[in-house]
């Protein structure tokens, strides 16, 4: 057995050591970047039809391993998943990547090794972003593909003396709104603490762009009656899209709506964009909140 060998998975260890300890502290934006790029590092070596550092039943067994990374990755950007892989679930997994080259035990969990896919070389991502873009110059109204179905939720009934509100989101105006890939929005209520009063629903994908704007034109119903909301509440819109280099869904800019801001016909809300941390993931709504009211709101 080569030095190589024992070191990469000594390197895997200790990278999967360092997510579950930034899940444990709550640092989930570090966490799900490490589970990504662990995730990656497996399947390369999954897929490598040259490597012969592991036999066929420990590549499957490898496959299963980024299976559980990505899906712990998935729950944790996904706050109304019903289905979640915790990271007690994680845990379990400890004995398998830190001995993987004497394991000879079931999976404990029944999972399919991640589907193969590309490996980008370094570079890549850039070509792929710039092929996606060809062709859809200025002026031009591409459509996005609709993968995402969004989880917006019926209107409530309605009460008497009590008023419901329907938004309808239009348009987001970006300069690099032509590198965005599968982009929606989440729209969620908060109160003063960032804790949600209403469920998050999330838009469907975009359908369309004209120029420097991602049109959407979609009604969301706010799942709460304007009398119930407490004072200091806020709408609060996240813009995402999905990243091809690190293959996870980011958040790119947010803004909030004020309860005084609520009125008949349109409104052009200003928008924050997210430059105190580079690649931002889906960072707990919270905790954007709170740094929002901190360095935008009061400024």
């Amino acid at each position: 057995m080569s030095d190589h060998v024992t070191k990469t998975v000594q390197k895997w260890h200790a990278s999967f050591k360092k997510g579950t300890d930034f899940d444990s502290w709550g640092q989930l934006v570090e966490a799900i970047d490490e589970y990504q790029i662990l995730a990656r590092q497996v399947q390369k070596e999954v897929q490598s039809s040259n490597s012969h550092d592991f036999t066929e039943e420990q590549k499957k067994t490898l496959g299963k391993f980024a299976t559980c990374l990505e899906m712990r990755s998935a729950a944790l950007q996904c706050t109304q998943s019903q289905e979640e892989f915790k990271l007690e679930d994680l845990k379990k997994l400890e004995p398998i990547i830190k001995s993987i080259l004497t394991y000879n035990k079931d999976f404990p969990f029944d999972v399919q090794p991640v589907p193969l896919r590309k490996i980008l070389a370094p570079g890549e991502e850039e070509n792929l972003e710039e092929e996606l873009d060809a062709g859809t110059g200025a002026g031009s109204t591409p459509s996005f593909p609709s993968r995402v179905p969004g989880t917006l939720l019926p209107r409530l009934p309605s009460e008497p003396g009590l008023t419901l509100l329907t938004l309808t989101i239009e348009k987001i105006g970006l300069k690099d709104a032509g590198q965005c890939i599968d982009p929606y929005i989440t729209v969620s209520v908060k109160d003063l603490n960032g804790i949600d009063l209403n469920p998050v629903q999330d838009t469907p994908v975009a359908t369309r762009k004209e120029d420097t704007y991602i049109n959407f034109s979609v009604d969301v119903e706010i799942q709460k009656h304007l009398e119930k909301l407490p004072k200091g509440a806020a709408i609060f819109f996240e813009f995402k899209h999905y990243k091809p280099k690190k293959r996870l869904t980011s958040t790119k800019c947010f803004a909030f709506m004020e309860m005084d801001e609520i009125k008949p016909g349109p409104i052009v809300i200003e928008l924050c964009i997210l430059l105190f941390h580079s690649e931002i993931g889906l960072m707990p709504t919270r905790n954007i909140y709170k740094h929002y009211n901190k360095h935008c709101k009061h400024s």
